[in-house]
């Protein structure tokens, strides 16, 4: 070969490698572009554009991004832990570090499912706070790797402990640490920020709580009026958010020290070591929802050099409201126990509960509990029972008297109350004699009307015919509803009406009571049973046997009080008072006191007859 052959056949390869490089590019474009065009007349034939699925790590990426020097959490495996006693079952949700679930391992709801007080889908709760990058973050960002559960003690109490930890570098995380008591509702909680003084910024991190109540109890209505938010200032001691329907909202600006979702029977809620430097709270009831009982939102302050500084201690209560736990929880605690205002509560807490603890001891049937509690409480007020007939027996003597004096006024009720309380002085009978002892049972009887409702022994314990005596019994269904009565009949409520009519006509033969207040007097057991048709069975039948046994202790004092001994001690109060004159007795300013109105009734009268 020679060396214009060399030459020739040199370009001829050269020109072979160009046309390869060049067109082939062109061929494999041609491809690419086709097979695109295929792929987006296929997603027109479909008519919808497929999602733009990212990649995993970039997703992770642009997370931890958004999160600053928090991101090295952003990212982690979403699994849950357990702590469990003999009462509660707390479930834990590592995305978070916050509570998933509460299960009542002992109680169950009113169509006989496990009570579960918590859950994710209808209770969520959040610490949210500021980054000095001013980004704005909360722990359902950032992933938590839970520890082993370990056993220990806090004053002598056997614990389960649990941390939650989100390792942000060197020296820096959060931990979460949960404390589960034995034998108890409480839950111990700790929020600390190590290493993270010169990430965090703001004066307050923000506690968000937000639960939308499920219907555990059978009456909705009686669930939603029982269901509020409940808080206790250091400065303005118990408050709650009203209990009304639409949204209700209550803003705490001063310390506050623990915040309850608080229902019929249960309650959730957190108690601070320190305090909170403020709180907002909001009920919100949709009456047409009968899902959800109420939605109930607290969004509270946690001071920031508290968590900064290892002093973010806190407990949750997830529980009955059981006074005797209640009351060693935290100030005012107990008041998420409806006991009634002032006096009735101290009735509640002092007589009524510790019988009835007491019994609760020895006796499994709460209906004969409270058939003993009547017994109880009955045997304390005899004393005045005992006055009262006596008063009343005074009044029956003196009834032929009176029925003359009405006799001899016709109608003028003026002149008849004037004459009858002249016969009251001159016999030594003061009328008002027999109503301060009924007076001085009304805190029993106003106490019982907290006491049963709200008394979480009697949930879900039958009696007779009654299924829950914490409810009203059903003893018919009407097929219609009456008005401030409802649709059904409750036996117990009926024969407490009964025995309250029979009760009155009793009291009636031995009193002078006529004209309106003698109607009236059989009027309010009728009303009464309107009015607690929907009431606990409890309730009634408390009643129901308390009529009972004032029947069988005034048949027993009529044994001891003798009429005649009791007109003959009124003829000799009648000889010594004759020759007295003036005084001040209550007879007498009563007697006054009409002489003076029926002046003017008849100087009234006599203007209108001159026109």
């Amino acid at each position: 070969m020679d060396r214009n052959q060399a030459i020739g056949f040199a370009l001829i390869a050269v020109l072979l490698l160009a046309y390869s490089f060049f067109f082939s590019g062109q061929k494999d474009e041609a491809v690419t572009q086709q097979q695109t065009t295929e792929q987006v007349a296929n997603v027109e034939t479909q008519g919808t554009a497929p999602a733009v699925v990212e990649d995993d790590s970039l997703a992770q990426v642009r997370r931890a991004s958004a999160l600053g020097a928090f991101g090295a959490a952003a990212n982690g495996e979403e699994t849950t832990s357990t702590l469990e006693n003999q009462y509660v079952r707390i479930t834990f949700n590592t995305k978070g570090g916050q509570v998933n679930e509460v299960v009542l391992k002992d109680y169950k709801t009113y169509n006989g499912e496990p009570l579960i007080l918590f859950d994710k889908e209808s209770s969520q709760t959040d610490v949210q706070f500021a980054t000095n990058d001013g980004k704005t973050i909360k722990l359902s960002d950032l992933f938590f790797a839970p520890s082993q559960i370990t056993s220990g003690s806090l004053n002598e109490v056997p614990t389960q402990t649990i941390t939650f930890r989100a390792q942000l570098g060197e020296g820096q995380y959060i931990d979460q640490v949960y404390t589960l008591f034995d034998n108890s509702f409480q839950l111990g909680y700790k929020l600390d920020f190590k290493g993270l003084n010169n990430l965090v910024s703001g004066n307050t991190m923000t506690f968000t709580w937000s639960d939308r109540l499920k219907q555990l109890e059978r009456d909705l209505k009686q669930n939603r009026a029982k269901s509020t938010i409940n808080f206790y200032t250091i400065d303005g001691g118990f408050d709650y958010v009203s209990i009304g329907e639409g949204t209700e909202t209550e803003a705490a600006d001063e310390p506050v020290k623990w915040v309850a979702n608080k229902q019929n029977f249960f309650t959730a809620g957190i108690i601070a070591s320190n305090s909170f430097a403020g709180a907002r709270m909001e009920s919100n009831t949709n009456p047409n929802d009968t899902l959800v009982v109420k939605t109930l939102t607290s969004q509270l302050l946690i001071p920031t050099q508290d968590v900064l500084n290892g002093k973010g201690d806190f407990t949750f209560y997830f529980g009955p409201n059981d006074y005797k736990i209640l009351k060693h929880m935290a100030d005012d605690f107990d008041k998420n126990l409806d006991l009634g205002w002032g006096i009735f509560s101290y009735v509640n807490k002092w007589l009524i509960i510790p019988a009835f603890d007491f019994l609760e001891n020895y006796i499994a049937s709460y209906g004969i509990i409270i058939m003993l509690l009547v017994l109880y409480i009955k045997t304390i007020l005899f004393p005045l029972t005992y006055k009262s007939y006596l008063s009343m027996a005074k009044m029956k003597v003196l009834k032929p008297e009176i029925d003359a004096i009405k006799e001899r006024n016709d109608g003028d009720m003026q002149k008849t109350q004037m004459e009858t309380m002249k016969l009251y002085q001159e016999m030594g009978v003061n009328p008002m004699s027999g109503c301060v002892p009924m007076l001085l049972q009304i805190p029993i009887l106003f106490a019982m009307f907290n006491f049963f409702p709200n008394s979480i022994e009697l949930r879900q314990e039958p009696f007779l015919w009654a299924n829950d005596l914490s409810t009203y019994d059903v003893f018919a269904m009407l097929p219609f509803t009456i008005p401030f009565y409802g649709n059904h009949v409750s036996m117990f409520t009926l024969l407490m009406t009964a025995s309250t009519i029979l009760y009155t006509w009793s009291n009636n033969q031995m009193n002078t009571m006529q004209g309106p207040m003698k109607f009236y007097s059989y009027l309010m057991p009728v009303i009464f049973m309107f009015v607690l048709n929907s009431f606990p069975a409890g309730l009634s039948f408390y009643y129901f046997v308390s009529n009972i046994v004032t029947f069988g202790q005034q048949a027993v004092i009529r044994q001891f009080v003798d009429e005649k001994k009791v007109r003959a001690k009124l003829e000799v109060n009648k000889e010594k008072n004759k020759d007295k004159k003036g005084g001040t007795s209550f007879a007498q300013r009563m007697q006054e006191a009409m002489r003076v109105a029926a002046e003017k009734e008849a100087e009234k009268r006599n203007k209108k007859t001159k026109k």
